[in-house]
């Protein structure tokens, strides 16, 4: 990945302007949102579209996901209560139930 280095300089409390042609490369508009990571060499701003989705689970994929990471049989029963509480039934949940 190729980087750019720009000298800018704060202006007030803190805040930054970044250079027009860098705005204009990247997407930046004013009132934009944008993404701030730090890194062990310093500050990388993006654009906050540019970040990857976060997957937001459905009760069923979390009742799966009980299902599905059981240690032995005792912690099955309890997720299949739980998923019970849930209102869904175990068996219609895609799982592998552990072995005796």
């Amino acid at each position: 990945m190729a980087t750019t280095a720009k000298r800018i300089t704060t202006i007030q409390n803190g805040a930054v302007a970044i250079p027009a042609d860098l705005r204009e490369r990247f997407g930046f508009e004013d009132g934009h949102i944008v993404a701030l990571e730090t890194t062990e060499n310093g500050i990388v701003v993006r654009p906050f579209d540019a970040l990857p989705e976060v997957e937001v689970y459905t009760p069923e994929r979390i009742a799966e996901f009980l299902l599905n990471n059981v240690v032995d049989t005792e912690d099955y029963r309890r997720a299949v209560e739980e998923v019970r509480r849930m209102g869904f039934e175990p068996d219609q949940i895609l799982h592998d139930p552990p072995s005796s």
